[in-house]
């Protein structure tokens, strides 16, 4: 699930890995003690969590590939979520310097991590979600963008490449709901159907704000259009996010 990120390949992905740890790092650079403690856009957390989360998921998708090289496997977190919450709760707090000594380095372990990768080595078996390295690679790409513009600093979906978004929605296809299609018509693009089931529903908007809606981020109001049968209809429900750790 979530392997297809539009056609692009190992080198591609990694590249994209590259860019997407530069952002990280010139948020973790503008970092204040102060701003540690402001409110992200994700409910409950602030932006010194969410830094917190990137330094835990950086870290254990980065042991996925260093162990993928070796053809071992482990779970994504030691302990599970209980321990990668406690974790987060733990160094959320923490100083605008320990963040970015901390979350800074171990996203460079991750991207270093990817990058040492043989050819042969991207489709070695990983254990988080019973893949390979490779959706090892795109989970950090989600995660690292995604999380990004969770810290509500000015960077948002705008400025998400089409290549992720169409890897994002792809990836978050079990989210709509059984018996129901989701067709996304982007304002550019091609048409993109997710589910199977018989009962449509047509979403129109830019291809970023589909894929964040998608993702259960915020959209401007009017952005994300639904219509069914020809008729305007409220945005429909959507369902949990793919959990990484369901299938462990």
């Amino acid at each position: 699930m979530g392997t297809d990120a539009a056609g692009q390949t190992d080198e591609q992905l990694l590249e994209a890995l590259r860019g997407a740890a530069e952002g990280i790092h010139s948020e973790l650079a503008r970092l204040s003690d102060e701003s540690v403690a402001t409110p992200s856009e994700l409910a409950g957390w602030t932006r010194g969590h969410v830094f917190a989360h990137v330094e835990g998921i950086a870290s254990a998708l980065a042991r996925q590939a260093e162990l993928a090289r070796r053809r071992e496997q482990a779970d994504l977190y030691d302990g599970g979520m209980p321990a990668r919450d406690a974790a987060i709760e733990a160094h959320a707090g923490g100083a605008a310097v320990t963040h970015r000594e901390r979350a800074g380095a171990a996203v460079d372990r991750s991207v270093a991590a990817f990058a040492d990768l043989e050819p042969a080595d991207w489709d070695a078996p990983v254990r988080f979600r019973r893949g390979v390295a490779r959706d090892a690679a795109l989970a950090l790409w989600r995660e690292l963008v995604i999380h990004r513009s969770d810290l509500g600093t000015g960077c948002t979906q705008q400025e998400w490449s089409d290549a992720f978004c169409r890897h994002l929605v792809g990836f978050l296809e079990p989210r709509v709901p059984e018996a129901r299609e989701f067709v996304l018509r982007p304002a550019s693009g091609e048409e993109i159907r997710l589910g199977g089931g018989s009962d449509a529903v047509v979403l129109e908007g830019r291809l970023q704000d589909l894929a964040a809606w998608l993702a259960g981020r915020p959209v401007s109001h009017g952005a994300v259009r639904a219509e069914q049968d020809g008729e305007a209809v409220p945005l429909p429900g959507i369902g949990p996010w793919p959990s990484a750790m369901a299938i462990q």
